[in-house]
This record gives C-alpha cells, structure tokens and sequence, in this order.
C-alpha cells in the first residue's frame, strides 16, 4: 500500500470512528512538539498518552497531504467536545513515517491554547 494510502486510511478510520489504531506500528514512534515536549516509543503506550485526545474527536478534516517518498505531511483541523464544555476547532501538523504499510512515526505540531486546562 502507498504511504498516501496508508495515511489516508488512518484518518478515514479516525473520522468514521473505526479501529485507527492498527493503521500503527507496534514499535511506532510519537512526538508532540507541543511545550513540553512529549516522547513515546511503541503502539500501546502511544496509546495511553493520547488517550484524552482521541476520546475527544467529534470530527476530523484532512486539509492537505504531502508525500515525499515513506513520509508525509497531514495538515488537519479536528473539531473536539470536551466532556464538560463546548467544543473548539484546533489545527494540527502532523508529520508521519511509513514503513511494511503501517505508521511506523508520527510527530504532531498544534497550538494547545484552545484546550481546556
């Protein structure tokens, strides 16, 4: 499967609330470049540190896909619901690695403002 394909079936599993997760890597690397940065190795405990994220996603829109040969570059806008508030818009950068037709890395760049605290 092509590294746009791959990608792209991460991100329709994620907007039609399907099992994303096996999109990943079992050695998968993450990093949110987000203040301060944040570092985890492997699918389970990417997982874990994500999880308040992702129960949080009421939409998601990929805006443009750039690819460049196993990599790619996701611009996203994710319409999230806070369990006890509104929900808010944020725009997401995110810069994944393909490898044997899963996410093998993913790197996230956002402005957390408009997260609750």
């Amino acid at each position: 499967m092509s590294t746009k394909r791959v990608i792209e079936a991460y991100f329709d599993a994620l907007k039609q609330r399907r099992d994303w997760s096996q999109a990943l890597r079992e050695d998968m690397t993450f990093v949110s470049h987000v203040v301060p940065q944040k570092r985890v190795q492997g699918r389970a405990a990417f997982m874990e540190s994500t999880r308040r994220f992702y129960s949080m996603i009421a939409d998601v829109e990929l805006t443009t896909l750039l690819i460049d040969g196993d990599r790619g570059c996701a611009l996203t806008r994710y319409r999230l619901q806070s369990p006890t508030g509104p929900s808010f818009t944020t725009e997401v950068a995110e810069i994944f690695a393909v490898a044997d037709d899963q996410i093998s890395s993913l790197e996230i760049y956002f402005d957390s403002s408009p997260f609750p605290k």
